[in-house]
């Protein structure tokens, strides 16, 4: 309840528009997460794909493109390539607990930044301070801290509520649930 409490609704709104802006000029949605993140953004593609006319797309999606370019670059650097076709009518989505940093997540930061010296649109669902994506973000949305110990599973969990919050806003959601 306090996180529910917390969050930041105009955030929420902002992304909203953030992405009703992407489907009009026809730009495409890339997710990344990792961990716990990277389920929440398979099931984020699906439903922007399904119940909101937005062309969505994760790296995670394909395990023998990802372990590949993890092979081939490195881990650090898992998301390059396939992050190298965005183009300024898309934009980066995030999803982690801690928003990638220079110790963890690096993967996250990484992305972040070169998307960030690109110009790119990014945006966020974190937890903490958001690390280098709420530092890049142009819409960053944190879950607040409730609990330290519990920041993984809160985070994460209402990763998948704010999600759903998003996809079924009605200036978004263009098609409806079977439930």
């Amino acid at each position: 309840a306090q996180i529910a409490i917390q969050l930041d609704a105009e955030k929420i709104e902002q992304m909203v528009k953030e992405l009703v802006s992407l489907r009009d000029r026809g730009g495409r949605l890339f997710i990344i997460g990792l961990g716990g993140s990277a389920a929440n953004a398979s099931h984020a593609v699906n439903d922007f794909r399904r119940l909101c006319g937005i062309n969505a797309y994760s790296p995670l999606d394909n395990v023998a493109e990802l372990t590949a370019a993890i092979n081939d670059d490195g881990v650090d650097s898992m998301f390059d390539r396939y992050l190298s076709d965005l183009d300024d009518m898309d934009a980066l989505m995030v999803l982690s607990v801690g928003g990638g940093t220079d110790t963890v997540s690096k993967a996250i930061s990484k992305s972040v930044k070169d998307c960030a010296d690109y110009k790119d649109v990014i945006l966020g669902i974190v937890g903490r301070d958001g690390g280098e994506t709420a530092k890049h973000a142009d819409c960053c949305i944190i879950v607040p801290t409730i609990e330290p110990s519990r920041v993984t599973p809160h985070t994460e969990g209402w990763q998948s509520v704010v999600l759903h919050c998003i996809v079924s806003h009605p200036d978004l959601q263009r098609n409806p649930t079977k439930w």
